[in-house]
């Protein structure tokens, strides 16, 4: 359906069909809360909400972009990317650009039509899912290879026209680009767990990945739970600021204990340091550690089926997310305490970045459709205002 509409969209803009249409999937943190920046682990899943990017070529060095989700053109030249504050949105794409270049990718000009399922500001990362749909849709128009050391011999088509799979290296180094756009281009300080998500993702699978070492790892969802997704309707921008100064703390808190990433510090080692650390930084670390050790402890839960551990884990996050690295809001603390009083389910926690977005819940599977229920009529009642909880479907990732 996406697929479709962005091939319409396309054709309503530019008149002529689109020569290739890629997609890229949104992501859902289950365990593992800011700590991919601090070298930690973190666990994902990526779901069937999706950006969808329809694209041509074109051989003048010049970019056409529109997207559904926002009025009017954006156009530039590839010598001349620049941001524009009337299209916010493009900077995403235009980061990416300038990063694979930087990565001696060659490319020309392209009309490109944009189509997100992905809610904006829901906390389902779709500014990476755009980064790597945007990656995807030139290497689609422009086949390239990304070796460790810059670009290789152009991957040719199979008999059916489709290029041949991406390496897992070479996942992470797209990856990579993705997060160099949005840190260096778009301005937050961000790491690389919803790019490794939206590329990583497997159906029916939570991906674990070590974000100090590069690697990923599958194991499957707890049997009989499904994921039920809540927008709490308060839209994060975490180029506002708030996501970088939450990551200068914690990397003055690692300079001030001794380490590269709060990875490398435990609880025994924390507490005794405590006086050389700010209240602020303290409590920064503080979470980031116990983050560290929740996934850990996840990862065992998952590999025993034991789901009601795994929603404590979650609990535990949402309260050390709300008490110490005040990342949450009343809105997402309202839905999750909303969640803990309804039967059926076993977790429930903010997802993503925070400062507004969704939360994620575990729930039973045969308990989904009353949990739905209640939750929007109960935080209409709290709060007045609505919500309607989905259920996410774990998907493939774009690579």
């Amino acid at each position: 359906m996406g697929t479709e509409e962005a091939k319409g969209f396309f054709r309503k803009t530019f008149g002529r069909p689109p020569a290739r249409v890629v997609k890229a999937p949104g992501r859902l943190e289950l365990l593992g809360n800011h700590t991919d920046y601090n070298g930690g682990l973190v666990m994902a899943v990526a779901v069937d909400k999706y950006i969808y990017f329809a694209a041509t070529p074109r051989n003048d060095a010049q970019v056409e972009l529109v997207t559904t989700a926002f009025p009017g053109k954006e156009q530039f030249y590839l010598d001349r990317i620049e941001k524009n504050p009337a299209a916010p949105w493009a900077n995403y794409v235009k980061g990416v650009l300038l990063a694979l270049r930087e990565r001696g990718i060659h490319f020309t000009g392209f009309n490109g039509a944009i189509h997100g399922t992905i809610p904006f500001g829901a906390g389902l990362s779709s500014s990476a899912a755009l980064e790597m749909a945007t990656a995807l849709a030139v290497r689609e128009l422009f086949p390239y290879r990304l070796n460790e050391h810059g670009p290789g011999a152009p991957p040719e088509r199979g008999p059916d026209g489709r290029l041949p799979a991406l390496s897992p290296a070479e996942k992470m180094r797209i990856a990579q680009a993705g997060l160099a756009a949005e840190s260096r281009f778009v301005g937050v300080n961000c790491g690389l767990l919803d790019q490794v998500s939206s590329l990583f993702g497997k159906s029916g699978q939570v991906v674990q990945f070590d974000c100090l070492h590069g690697t990923v790892q599958h194991d499957p969802l707890p049997p009989g739970a499904s994921l039920v997704v809540a927008d709490s309707a308060v839209k994060h921008d975490l180029s506002a600021g708030q996501y970088n100064q939450a990551r200068e703390h914690c990397e003055s808190a690692a300079r001030k204990l001794g380490v590269e990433f709060l990875r490398f510090v435990d609880p025994p080692r924390l507490q005794p340091n405590q006086g050389k650390l700010t209240k602020r930084e303290y409590d920064c670390a503080f979470h980031i550690v116990g983050e560290n050790q929740r996934v850990v402890f996840g990862e065992r839960a998952l590999r025993e089926g034991d789901v009601h551990q795994f929603g404590q884990y979650m609990l535990q996050s949402h309260a050390s997310s709300r008490d110490y690295f005040l990342n949450s809001t009343p809105e997402l603390d309202a839905l999750v305490e909303i969640a803990q009083g309804i039967e059926g389910c076993f977790g429930a926690r903010l997802t993503g970045g925070g400062f507004g977005g969704s939360t994620i819940n575990l729930v039973r599977a045969g308990a989904v459709e009353e949990f739905q229920r209640r939750v929007a009529e109960e935080y209409f009642a709290r709060l007045k205002i609505r919500t309607e909880p989905w259920v996410a479907r774990v998907a493939d990732g774009a690579g």
